[in-house]
This record gives structure tokens, C-alpha cells and sequence, in this order.
């Protein structure tokens, strides 16, 4: 049940795309899938046998990879909640 100018249905849809926008963040995070690299794509140094037969697809060294991780992507400024301030603007 929609309140005010919004039409039926309408928070039914903006939170499911908000777990769909969810669900496509984390695939997308997931990582490569297949054969690892032997040295790192970023720095060259050598991945380690136990990480490339740990995580299949690997690309990065350890190093490198926490400093991506380090790195928070910033989403996009959709507000889904549906608040009146938003919807004025």
C-alpha cells in the first residue's frame, strides 16, 4: 500500500531493486573463475602455489589485493528509501 503521490506498489519495487542492485555487487565481487596466474598482474611478483590452488582465477598477490580492498568502491547517490525529502527533489 503506497501513501501520498506514489502508486501501488511502488516500495514493493524499490526494494526490489535494491536487492537485485545488491545481489549484482556481490557476482560481480565473486572474482575470476579458471586457470590463477603465476605472478601478480599489478606488481609481478610471484602468487604463491597455496593461494592460486586455494582460490581458482586468482590475479593478484596479497599485497595487491588488500590494497584494492582498501580501496571502497562509492555507490551511486540513489537514495531507494523513499523519503519525502527525496522525492521533492
Amino acid at each position: 500500500m503506497a501513501g501520498g503521490w506514489a502508486r501501488d506498489g511502488a516500495v514493493s519495487e524499490q526494494i526490489e531493486a535494491s536487492v537485485n542492485d545488491e545481489l549484482a555487487r556481490m557476482q560481480a565481487r565473486r572474482g575470476q573463475q579458471g586457470e590463477s596466474l603465476t605472478h601478480c598482474a599489478e606488481c609481478e611478483e610471484p602468487i604463491p602455489e597455496a593461494r592460486r590452488t586455494a582460490i581458482p582465477g586468482v590475479k593478484l598477490c596479497i599485497d595487491c589485493m588488500r590494497d584494492r580492498d582498501g580501496q571502497r568502491q562509492q555507490r551511486g547517490g540513489i537514495n531507494r528509501r523513499g523519503s519525502k525529502d527525496s522525492q521533492l527533489k
